[in-house]
């Protein structure tokens, strides 16, 4: 089986208001990239995935007249690809949705947001001490993660979360101390938000749930400079350690080579410096006991993955489809 997550750059932008494709030559929420170049680019990259489940990050917006649901399912019907059914839990504010596409012949999928006292459900709010003054912050999600209960077509059960942590840039600032400032307690929301998380990951891994962990988040050893003042990033939180480590081949590499190359599965434009960067945002972490089953990771980035490079097809669509490259989960379950 075949999971998947990928962030769409401003997926949202290729549908109108009642969730039919936009296939025109204005321009898309990518730099330089049309709506209909942007959208055979996805269905390039959608198409040679062949993915049982994509968790897709930055999915179309829901609201009032705009559904999630519909959009993604009109998408996959114009692909053409198995995972044809889509899902989505809590929406939020940001047109930026957490959704997952799946094929309904080999999974059942259902969202199913528990919630306890140390870790509530994720439309709800957490209580933390965000600057050590003795009194508690109530800590919300703005994209609250989708927490879904699956199970194989053989009957396999087992949970998958997504998500996508973000700490915000640092809107309203007039000074560069207002930046420091504005910047640091983003990222002190943003930690408070990956602890919450990692007590919902470690709640199912005592009732001894096979777990996925995936999504952007935007976040790793040594990519923000206000890491140390923290000590960890919210992947290191995430994963955990000992024997309830959650596992990803990936974030191991970065976490043991932080002076050394490291893979990477975005790549930003920064206009100010006229020049790319790249980064290790989006993983797939799995359970100790999913971990012993040999699942096989892939990033599937133009530019690194032989593959990928080699075919020049899937390689001009993997850029021009998103600022994210997908990684993807080979697992027999």
């Amino acid at each position: 089986m075949r999971i998947a997550t990928y962030n769409v750059e401003w997926m949202n932008s290729l549908f109108d208001a009642h969730g039919g494709l936009i296939e025109d030559g204005d321009w898309s929420g990518r730099r330089n990239v049309t709506r209909a170049e942007q959208i055979v680019a996805l269905k390039t990259v959608f198409a040679a995935l062949d993915a049982d489940a994509v968790m897709v990050i930055e999915a179309p917006d829901q609201g009032r007249t705009r559904q999630t649901v519909r959009a993604l399912e009109t998408f996959a019907a114009a692909v053409g690809v198995r995972a044809r059914r889509a899902i989505m839990g809590f929406a939020n504010d940001t047109q930026q949705e957490i959704a997952l596409l799946y094929d309904p012949d080999v999974l059942s999928v259902r969202h199913d947001p528990v919630g306890s006292t140390d870790a509530p459900r994720f439309d709800e709010s957490f209580a933390i001490d965000l600057d050590i003054d003795a009194d508690a912050d109530d800590v919300v999600f703005s994209k609250p993660p989708l927490e879904l209960a699956v199970e194989t077509s053989s009957g396999f059960a087992f949970r998958m979360i997504g998500a996508h942590l973000k700490s915000k840039a640092p809107h309203g600032a007039r000074s560069q101390d207002e930046v420091i400032s504005i910047s640091i307690a983003n990222r002190r929301k943003q930690l408070a938000q990956a602890i919450w998380l990692r007590a919902r990951i470690e709640g199912h891994l005592q009732a001894g749930t096979p777990l996925m962990v995936m999504g952007d988040m935007n976040d790793g050893p040594g990519l923000d400079s206000y890491e140390s003042l923290f000590g960890r990033s919210s992947v290191e939180i995430l994963l955990g350690q000992g024997e309830a480590a959650l596992f990803d081949p990936h974030a191991r590499q970065a976490l043991q080579r932080r002076l050394g190359a490291t893979p990477t599965t975005a790549r930003f434009w920064i206009r100010q410096e006229k020049r790319f960067l790249q980064a290790l945002l989006d993983y797939i972490m799995v359970s100790p006991d999913l971990a012993r089953r040999a699942p096989v990771w892939r990033i599937w980035h133009p530019l690194d993955d032989p593959e990928c490079w080699g075919n020049a097809n899937l390689r001009d669509a993997l850029v021009a489809a998103s600022d994210h490259f997908p990684v993807t989960l080979d697992i027999d379950v």
